[in-house]
């Protein structure tokens, strides 16, 4: 039997690891040292694994590459962002790579979950796992790559539940990494041709998408100018058979919002101008633009003096019922009211207040008694606390209120405006 390590505990590795570690002993490593001290305090800050669900994990929460060196699986789960100018970030994998490799020993498997365009797993990875550890892949260890489809919040579609694509650098490397994950994925595995296959499927799985969600934002500015509500319009088309139920939105997050720009670099690489997928992300990305000059325009219209009214928004995490703040699109709302110098309330149940402040800058309210009187709302996150009793002291009927998830809805008979 493999002895699996997971290398990177947060939304994606976490999970992964306490899911293995039901079976056997796991390692779980991370170089975050608070991160590691939480886990072993049994605390989990993403609200991925509630411990008490787990009575009998056999898991060791740490930073030592000493102890890694213990295991002969290791499945690599880092974060693949993009920097600020939109390109692949590959910095943690290649140091994920480095680290794992000085674990390394003959016989050993890395499997890399990490989203990636197709060919860095065997084009970047391998090589800094040779150069790093003196062994020779193929021959003294194998790679393999399965991508995550985790999805944070979703506690039905959880990782053994979720079909888990497989690969391998040879067959009998794919024969062992479809075994290992055999063991613990219930739904079962699919054992993709090649590395490659295996990381197109990932990266186009979000990107489709996205662009399916690019169509509908499109739609919602189309129909914004025809004064027709967009969702009236979905539901009506939803009674065909084969109408695809798109809703339009924020477009942020680790997923949909990152990893179309791994494909359309590898492409622009190849001399390829992905015109669909680009154009989809140029309207995904103008959203939150749209929404910002939507709540100006009207409280210019309602005769709100813009200079001091308080803008108040429900929700800074990407999504709802989570604290993921990651890529999250409602900073850039914040920051577009803040530019013609509104001021803005930020309340989120979920979001950690530490985080907002220091990723992003902003300050988050937790307490809705503390927010302070505000006549315009935009409902950024449908968390599920957000229910008529619950915001019955900020909405009246002077309220002017911008709808962004379609949650607001019959809250009140004045001023309503939705995506």
């Amino acid at each position: 039997m493999r002895k699996v390590s997971v290398i990177g505990l947060g939304y994606v590795g976490l999970p992964v690891a306490v899911n293995f570690a039901k079976n056997s002993r796991v390692i779980g490593f991370d170089i975050n040292k608070s991160r590691i001290k939480e886990l072993n305090q049994s605390k989990d800050s993403t609200n991925e694994i509630d411990f008490n669900d787990f009575p009998n994990i056999d898991i060791i929460f740490t930073d030592s590459i000493d102890i890694l060196k213990e295991a002969d699986f290791h499945i690599v789960a880092v974060p693949t962002p993009i920097d600020n100018s939109k390109q692949p970030d590959l910095r943690p994998i290649k140091a994920a790579s480095t680290t794992v490799a000085k674990a390394l020993k003959n016989g050993d498997i890395v499997v890399y979950e990490s989203t990636v365009y197709p060919g860095v797993t065997e084009d970047i990875c391998v090589p800094i796992l040779e150069k790093e550890s003196g062994l020779k892949h193929g021959q003294d260890f194998w790679v393999g790559y399965s991508p995550e489809r985790i999805n944070p919040g979703d506690k039905e579609h959880t990782f053994t539940k979720i079909t888990k694509v497989v690969s391998g650098c040879c067959g009998e490397s794919l024969k062992v990494v479809s075994e290992v994950y055999k063991s613990v994925v219930t739904a079962g595995v699919y054992e993709a041709s090649s590395i490659k296959v295996a990381e197109a499927a990932k990266v186009i799985e979000n990107t489709q998408r996205d662009v399916n969600i690019a169509l509908i934002n499109e739609l919602a500015l189309i129909f914004d100018r025809m004064d027709i509500n967009t969702l009236e319009v979905l539901e009506a088309a939803g009674t065909k058979w084969n109408f695809l139920n798109f809703r339009p939105g924020l477009v942020g997050g680790h997923c949909i919002g990152v990893d179309p720009y791994y494909l359309t670099h590898k492409a622009e690489q190849l001399n390829y101008h992905p015109n669909v997928i680009l154009s989809g992300r140029k309207i995904n990305d103008y959203i939150p633009k749209f929404i910002a000059e939507k709540a100006i325009k009207l409280m210019i219209k309602n005769k709100v003096d813009i200079s001091s009214e308080v803008v108040t928004i429900l929700g800074l995490t990407f999504k709802e019922n989570c604290p993921d703040l990651r890529n999250s699109k409602v900073v850039e709302i914040v920051s577009e009211l803040q530019s013609f110098g509104i001021k803005v309330q930020i309340h989120d149940p979920e979001a950690s207040k530490n985080e907002a402040l220091q990723e992003y800058g902003l300050e988050i309210v937790k307490n809705i008694d503390e927010l302070q009187k505000s006549n315009v709302i935009i409902g950024a996150v449908s968390h599920k606390v957000y229910n008529k009793q619950y915001l019955n002291k900020l909405i009246t009927d002077d309220t002017i209120i911008l709808d962004v998830k379609n949650f607001l809805k019959g809250m009140h008979t004045g001023t309503y405006w939705s995506l």
